[in-house]
């Protein structure tokens, strides 16, 4: 780190800041996991407020915060992303793109954080829905309201930053990461269907694995109640997952430029050298 009169040099080496991202951001997905197994659903602690705060299908816990929190930084990433394109080639189609996915991840990130689509398609489903197609969806109403919308950004941002990644290994945790993203928006579909029929896949696997007695010993729950929470478990660490890949993805196209990306603020200039 140098310094010059009002100026601050900082130095970022990023082949340790992609490891570092990478492994913290699992090993958090993964403690995540453990606690709301052990802690919360398994009964680990007697404490309610305790167990609260390690469910990991809560939005008041830490896992309903780390979310929102992991798509926010994707978000700041792909915007200081958008700032060096276009300083570099202002003219092109390619900022405007950026912008669009950068304007997504930060949206996702709100909404994540508010349940804002949730609780908006719970809204229209209720006064708007009867006699319309939502009376017949069989999940919830947010999918048939929001998903399209959220699909088509989805194949956006998998089309334009396949092509500006342009390396292997870029593509590769791009492709992963949305996938993560449709995987969890499937179970998510799965979760909403009506528990009282008889052709739940939830209710039919719970009943097919034969899991009365250890989920009412283990757990205290139904078999149904069983699966349909580590379902939601799954679900939450593969979108959490997801993000990770997507933000390790941008930060290593963000690496890629020659030469130095600057931050600058009131009196500072922060320098970050790209090495790989």
């Amino acid at each position: 780190m140098g310094v010059s009169g009002e100026s601050v040099t900082l130095e970022l080496p990023y082949r340790r800041l992609l490891v570092g991202v990478l492994v913290v951001c699992v090993a958090i997905e993964i403690a995540f996991v453990l606690l709301d197994y052990y802690v919360s659903f398994a009964g680990g602690s007697d404490v309610p407020a305790i167990r609260r705060l390690f469910n990991i299908t809560r939005e008041d816990g830490l896992p309903g915060w780390f979310g929102p929190v992991q798509t926010l930084l994707l978000g700041l990433t792909l915007w200081l992303v958008w700032a060096v394109e276009r300083r570099r080639r202002p003219a092109e189609w390619r900022v405007a793109g950026w912008a669009v996915i950068a304007s997504f991840f930060t949206y996702m990130a709100i909404d994540d954080g508010s349940k804002l689509h949730e609780r908006l398609g719970s809204a229209f489903g209720r006064h708007i829905g009867d006699g319309t197609v939502l009376d017949s969806f069989p999940s919830y109403a947010w999918q048939l309201l929001f998903l399209p919308a959220f699909a088509l950004l989805g194949v956006f941002t998998l089309v334009f930053s396949w092509r500006e990644l342009g390396d292997r290994a870029g593509r590769l945790l791009l492709l992963g990461g949305i996938a993560c993203f449709v995987v969890a928006v499937g179970l998510d579909f799965l979760e909403g269907l009506d528990p009282g029929d008889p052709d739940n896949p939830y209710r039919r696997l719970a009943a097919g694995l034969d899991l009365y007695q250890i989920s009412r010993r283990r757990f205290g729950r139904s078999p149904y109640e069983v699966v349909l929470h580590f379902s939601k478990s799954i679900e939450e660490t593969i979108e959490m997952f997801g993000t990770t890949l997507v933000w390790v993805a941008v930060l290593r196209y963000l690496a890629s430029h020659p030469g130095e990306v600057r931050l600058r603020f009131t009196g500072v200039t922060c320098r970050t050298a790209a090495e790989l």
